[in-house]
């Protein structure tokens, strides 16, 4: 007859174990096509979305727009779309998104509003984005940057990711809960929660 240890893992196989299943975990539901991503944090927590440095290429004063694809002649077209909830999961109407990125080629119009432009959120809270994939500059991961406001609230400065970058490991500023959710159609997708 066996016996039971025999069976059981041994503590060293069960601590390595652990610690991969902990390094996985903030990569659970990015790797399924097709599926939405729940809003990060998971709303309901009472915390919004984390905040990120705006950086130095922030410009007020953009304009009313959803589609960035005008603003460069050749790239990647993608969509970018979700909702802005607020923190006990309620949709926020009429919330302003103001997004900026740098273009194909990886640079940043500082003198106009080449890849910059902001939009409102719909009465549902939803907002989509049609541009260019954003090009890589020294020092950085592939990211877009955005500022969300609920009228009348305090503004959320972040920035978004993308799942497919190997230069997400290496970026001092990449968080993981801030990774879009891709689909199986190739758009991105993230929900955004702020304050009131």
């Amino acid at each position: 007859m066996a016996d039971i240890r025999d069976r059981q893992p041994s503590r060293r196989r069960l601590l390595h174990l652990s610690a991969g299943a902990a390094v996985l975990l903030p990569f659970a539901g990015l790797v399924r096509p097709g599926m939405t991503r729940a809003a990060t944090p998971a709303c309901g927590a009472g915390d919004p979305t984390p905040r990120q440095t705006a950086g130095p290429y922030f410009s007020p004063g953009s304009p009313q727009k959803a589609d960035f694809t005008a603003d460069a002649s050749d790239g990647e077209v993608m969509q970018v779309s979700g909702r802005v909830l607020d923190t006990d999961c309620r949709p926020i109407a009429g919330a302003l998104l103001d997004i900026w990125h740098a273009d194909p080629t990886g640079a940043y119009d500082n003198r106009g509003f080449r890849m910059r432009g902001h939009q409102f959120a719909d009465d549902a809270g939803r907002y989509r984005l049609t541009t260019l994939r954003p090009g890589l500059y020294p020092g950085r991961t592939r990211h877009i940057h955005i500022r969300v406001q609920a009228p009348g609230g305090p503004v959320l400065t972040t920035q978004l990711y993308f799942t497919d970058e190997p230069g997400n490991d290496r970026d001092r500023i990449f968080r993981p809960d801030l990774v879009m959710a891709q689909a199986a159609d190739g758009g991105y997708g993230f929900d955004f929660v702020v304050a009131k």
